[in-house]
């Protein structure tokens, strides 16, 4: 199929906001809502930082992210603008990212917890890692194609990339993909033996991505849908259109299933694969939304792989990590941080890496220390860097016709003029 695929609707529940635009503002602002934890098993009482969502499941022994996926996904479909009566639901597709199951009964058995009401732990919830992705898709009557794949810290832009692909061979007309994830203890403890989360006597500043002082990660929740469209379905409705899927790649490491190799080489080929793909020279791409965990590893991997893909342009890339303010959401970092992308690229500012006080020196991009700013690119790359050896990456680029119905804030003229003149 040689229609081009665009983002229609975009979702996005976080720690900084239950909706989209409250998320991206306070992200403009640079926020975070990192706190102590309290009452997680395992775990001595404010040992564990996190970015949690202020958001409660409306029935008894329902996983956190069931009502935050569906949550996203209401708001991606209301965006796009979607009519059902319009729509051919059997050629509407479903692309959300596993997750971790509901595991309190083993805590129960392991004498963790208190006892627990008789039938509060559904078995589906606990051990189908497809649950959000079948609750989404019933609630909203979508019988096209459900895939929901697990592939670490990748899983929810490898969800977006497997929708793209659903258009692409011609099973779907849309697809709504992203993913979302919640905090689970045996994630948490798994994570604190491997010694990547962050210690901090202050838990806003604990994340410090491409930081010589960098001290690992805070975990958070969350979860973002986007719509992918064929590009005449989405103009034969009249849809809004916020950016164009140029392509995206997959590759894996084979060195170790949560070491990456620190030559950098496979991410390095993943980037100039996909922007071979995306047809796009590196002096094309204005921004990146880098994985960033602020581990010692990761960071040098990517800083290393961006300026090695990128050349001389690197000193010219705004490249940051959303993961300070947000937190690392696992299954759901992807696709919320590709969400984030495009609601930058919408309105022409690059988001922050806060808490950046001492940038590494083999930082060679502009790591947007503290504080974002006006920058209106056109193409961006998202990364995701996953246990397993899993690489991904995805690029996309500002749909600036005048029919996107998003013009840049505060210009008086098309969106074509605000282009030429960025």
């Amino acid at each position: 199929m040689d229609d081009r695929i665009v983002v229609t609707g975009l979702g996005l529940v976080t720690s900084l906001g239950l909706d989209r635009e409250t998320s991206w503002r306070a992200i403009q602002r640079g926020e975070t809502r990192s706190q102590r934890v309290v009452g997680m098993p395992y775990f001595p009482d404010g040992e564990l930082l996190a970015a949690r969502v202020d958001l409660e499941p409306p029935e008894p022994g329902m996983l956190k992210v069931i009502p935050m996926t569906e949550r996203a996904a209401a708001e991606a479909l209301d965006d796009a603008r979607v009519r059902w009566t319009d729509i051919d639901a059997t050629r509407f597709g479903c692309s959300i990212s596993a997750h971790m199951g509901d595991t309190r009964a083993l805590w129960h058995a392991l004498g963790d917890a208190a006892a627990l009401p008789a039938g509060s732990v559904r078995w589906t919830d606990q051990w189908f890692p497809n649950t959000a992705c079948a609750h989404v898709a019933n609630r909203f009557g979508l019988t096209g194609p459900r895939m929901a794949h697990s592939t670490a810290c990748a899983s929810s832009l490898v969800s977006v990339l497997v929708g793209a692909r659903m258009i692409r061979d011609g099973q779907c007309d849309a697809v709504l993909a992203g993913g979302g994830d919640s905090l689970n203890p045996l994630f948490c403890a798994g994570f604190r033996q491997l010694g990547v989360l962050a210690q901090s006597d202050d838990p806003a500043t604990a994340c410090r991505p491409f930081d010589r002082n960098r001290c690992g990660f805070i975990l958070g929740e969350g979860a973002a849908l986007l719509v992918l469209e064929r590009e005449r379905h989405a103009l034969a409705r009249g849809a809004r259109i916020y950016a164009e899927f140029l392509g995206g790649h997959m590759l894996a490491e084979a060195h170790h299933v949560t070491g990456l190799d620190a030559e950098s080489d496979a991410l390095c080929e993943l980037i100039r694969i996909t922007l071979r793909k995306a047809g796009l020279d590196p002096t094309d791409v204005g921004y990146i939304n880098a994985h960033g965990t602020a581990t010692e590893q990761n960071d040098r991997v990517e800083m290393r792989a961006i300026r090695s893909a990128f050349g001389s342009h690197c000193q010219d890339l705004c490249v940051s990590s959303t993961k300070s303010m947000l937190g690392h959401l696992v299954n759901g970092s992807g696709a919320v941080e590709l969400a984030v992308t495009l609601l930058a690229m919408r309105d022409g500012f690059a988001p922050p890496t806060i808490n950046v006080r001492s940038p590494d020196p083999e930082c060679s991009f502009d790591c947007l220390p503290i504080h974002g700013r006006k920058n209106r690119f056109q193409q961006a790359l998202k990364l995701s860097v996953a246990f397993g050896g899993h690489l991904v990456a995805a690029a996309m680029r500002r749909w600036n016709r005048s029919d996107s119905g998003f013009a840049y804030p505060g210009d008086g003229g098309t969106v074509e003029r605000a282009a030429r003149a960025a």
